[in-house]
């Protein structure tokens, strides 16, 4: 097409740009979001991540360790005052969403221990079943 020759839009190509009375202007934020990336499997990377974490698995303790266990604990309960001792509790926290879980390390004071429940109450508020303690040391 050359200069001269008529354009099939030249009656409009000069108009201004139309806008609805009805609906109000769409923000550049609101237009941009059309375009952005879509996530056809939603929650597919947080179970592949969930599927790779690592958990470890129960152990039993043998008898010479209960025995251990046993004897810290009579120990404790001897004591005058066992609320003043520092203590680091290991313990297995079972997992919520897969089979197993993982030993973790409570360190604090006692407040309490409850021989017929089987539990030790922390001074924090943590309570320890008896069956899920690895070990209890004595911090000085």
């Amino acid at each position: 097409m050359t200069f001269n020759e008529t354009n099939k839009y030249d009656d409009i190509i000069n108009l201004p740009h139309p806008s609805s009375q009805s609906h109000p202007h769409m923000s550049m934020q609101a237009r941009a979001a059309q375009f952005s990336p879509f996530a056809a499997l939603t929650g597919y990377n947080e179970q592949v991540n969930e599927s790779a974490r690592l958990t470890d698995s129960f152990k039993e303790l043998n008898s010479e360790d209960l025995y251990k266990l046993d004897m810290t604990i009579n120990h404790l309960l001897g004591l005058n005052d066992f609320s003043i001792v520092p203590v680091t509790i290991t313990r297995f926290v079972f997992d919520d969403k897969k089979e197993g879980g993982k030993y973790l390390p409570i360190n604090g004071f006692i407040k309490r221990i409850d021989t017929i429940h089987r539990l030790i109450i922390m001074k924090s508020g943590d309570t320890i079943d008896f069956d899920t303690i690895r070990n209890i040391s004595i911090d000085d």
